[in-house]
């Protein structure tokens, strides 16, 4: 690791994809007001045939599932044509400006407001600009294949740096993309910027941070980045190809900045509060980057090109996101980051979110990633039963990964793993690329998931049965008996105490449901729901979630317990309760596992 000073950074030089004969498009960024939050844009967009110019503002952005409309932020626009004259806009839907009588050439200025810090969206202010290319930058339909160029101007009295994957242009403010995928994908940190690089073998990688903290927080931050860095390497046995030359960590950790990771082609956004522990960024780190393969190259069908005018379906997030969810901890273990009880918790959690919640008797992993487009980020004013429905294609995906992981291991004494599964998809789907940058020639369907499991299995018939019950039916694995090779115990957290489900009550107006109840929970077959007022469990008075526990801890499982409510139509009710036992599971790992059980962990868990 070096300390690069003075600091020039930007998406270094490679050899740049033949731009087309037509000009470029043109973007100026500037920052007249940056206390006030807001960019100037100015997008020049020469050469245009079309007779309508159909401007637009992305409605999604790469790396999420969801839309977000980002023209909401937008305002003071303006169109004009080659020699200045302004023209008229007209408005086809919320999201786009059409432009006619232009000659060939218009130039569009606007403002664009951004105040949220994360891998979403834009912020200025005046230490710096945080932008994420979709939530900032304008586009004309047809013209996808089009470069375009994205030059910076200095905000009065700074000396700002710019970060980003785009390709070095003629001045050192001055950036390319070959087209608008690449463009699209590309965020730039602009700002007073601390500097790290290190290099794994041939590659590069550079660490740009915005930061309150001090250069020996920045080396030993880039230290520690490293380790996971090269324990990743060695899942897949070798790097991507970076296209600018290098890949670039932009992290913002800032006391204002929200917690998010979000993926890209050659670089990362990583923003954490300085509240949030470093255990935390460094999951982060550890699963934003498995992305530049896991998602960037090895890519679902469903999910390239990427749509910017609408959410992109795929069911394949269990493993984009949910065995990149597995690895992330996994590597950080490998990395000397983490410890087997940590490891232990986050199996736990994982596991026991797949086997107890009642989504998975309504949807499969696969069913789950196709809700994305609902669930990731996504802000819905009606009310939905989605805590008794859905399951995190992250978390789903992630138990099915440590599921299929030790099943392999298991199969074959620890002869073969995820990793050589992870290996094989690399080599089919990923590590081929595409015929452009910022495009992948081979994405992947579960079809051929399926079969690069059944060729690292060398068992057709093995690997088109866990596809069958664990991906696309609703079957949950032995994990017990998977876990206890590794010499960790799956047992219930609070082995035979009473349980009525994990009601959650609030002073409303009384003891009120503040949750949804679950089909599982014993409650439910009493017919009590959100907003409820429970008034007597057993003869007790209810006033708050205190008095529940009280009144249970004093019962058995299999006890009947009479409640009584008052439903938010008023009526009120009387049902008796048949107490279960908690079903929360717990994962312990042995003190002093076995021989076999030690060699079958190290394996798993130790270092490449």
């Amino acid at each position: 690791m070096r300390l690069i000073t003075p600091f020039f950074f930007a998406a270094l030089v490679t050899t740049v994809s033949s731009f087309q004969a037509a000009e470029p498009i043109r973007y100026r960024l500037s920052f007249p007001e940056p206390q006030h939050r807001w960019m100037q844009v100015d997008a020049t967009f020469p050469d245009v045939t079309q007779t309508t110019v159909e401007l637009r503002m992305s409605r999604s952005s790469p790396g999420r599932y969801s839309l977000h409309d980002f023209a909401k932020n937008v305002y003071d626009v303006h169109a004009f044509d080659k020699s200045g004259r302004e023209l008229e806009t007209a408005r086809p839907d919320p999201y786009g400006w059409n432009v006619t009588g232009h000659g060939g050439s218009v130039t569009v200025k606007y403002k664009v407001y951004g105040d949220r810090v994360d891998g979403t969206y834009l912020a200025v202010d005046t230490t710096h600009a945080h932008i994420n290319m979709p939530a900032a930058l304008m586009w004309a339909h047809g013209l996808d294949d089009r470069p375009a160029t994205v030059a910076f101007e200095q905000p009065a009295g700074m000396s700002w740096q710019v970060a980003t994957q785009l390709h070095r242009g003629s001045t050192p403010l001055e950036f390319t993309a070959p087209n608008l995928q690449y463009l699209m994908d590309s965020p730039a940190e602009f700002g007073p910027i601390a500097m790290r690089q290190f290099t794994v073998g041939p590659r590069t990688f550079r660490l740009a941070l915005h930061h309150t903290g001090n250069d020996g927080d920045a080396d030993a931050f880039a230290k520690d980045a490293e380790k996971i860095v090269r324990q990743e390497g060695a899942i897949y046995g070798e790097y991507p190809e970076y296209e600018p030359g290098a890949y670039t960590f932009l992290i913002d950790h800032l006391p204002y900045a929200d917690g998010d990771g979000m993926e890209h082609r050659n670089s990362t956004v990583i923003t954490s509060s300085t509240a949030a522990g470093r255990t935390r960024l460094y999951d982060t780190v550890a699963h934003e980057f498995f992305h530049c393969w896991n998602v960037e190259r090895i890519r679902p069908k469903g999910l390239e090109p990427f749509d910017f005018d609408r959410a992109n379906l795929t069911d394949s997030l269990w493993l984009a996101e949910g065995f990149t969810q597995y690895y992330g901890p996994l590597v950080l273990q490998r990395a000397g980051l983490a410890d087997v009880s940590s490891t232990a918790r986050t199996l736990e959690r994982l596991i026991d979110a797949v086997v107890n919640n009642p989504g998975r008797a309504v949807h499969s992993a696969a069913d789950m990633s196709r809700m994305a487009p609902f669930i990731d980020g996504g802000r819905a004013i009606d009310r939905t039963n989605w805590s008794n429905t859905f399951i995190s294609y992250y978390t789903f995906g992630g138990a099915i990964a440590a599921a299929l992981d030790l099943t392999l291991r298991d199969r074959t004494d620890g002869r073969v793993s995820l990793d050589d599964f992870m290996r094989a998809m690399w080599q089919t789907y990923g590590k081929p690329g595409g015929s452009r940058e910022g495009y992948v020639d081979r994405p992947y369907t579960i079809g051929d998931a399926e079969e690069t499991l059944a060729a690292v299995s060398g068992d057709r018939a093995f690997a088109h049965d866990f596809f069958a019950r664990y991906i696309e039916g609703r079957d949950v694995a032995d994990y017990g008996r998977l876990l206890a090779r590794a010499g960790f115990t799956l047992r219930r957290r609070e082995a035979g105490r009473a349980w009525l489900g994990d009601l959650r009550l609030q002073s409303r107006d009384g003891a009120r449901v503040a949750t949804l109840v679950a089909p599982n929970w014993p409650v439910y077959a009493a017919g009590l729901e959100q907003d409820d007022e429970v008034r007597e469990i057993d003869g007790q008075r209810i006033n708050g979630d205190h008095d529940v526990s009280a009144v249970v801890g004093r019962h058995k499982p299999g006890d009947r317990i009479p409640i009584t409510f008052v439903d938010r139509t008023g009526r009120a009710k009387t049902a008796t309760v048949a107490l279960a036992e908690n079903p929360q599971l717990e994962v312990v790992p042995a003190d002093s596992p076995t021989a076999a059980q030690k060699t079958f962990r190290d394996r798993w868990l130790n270092a490449r």
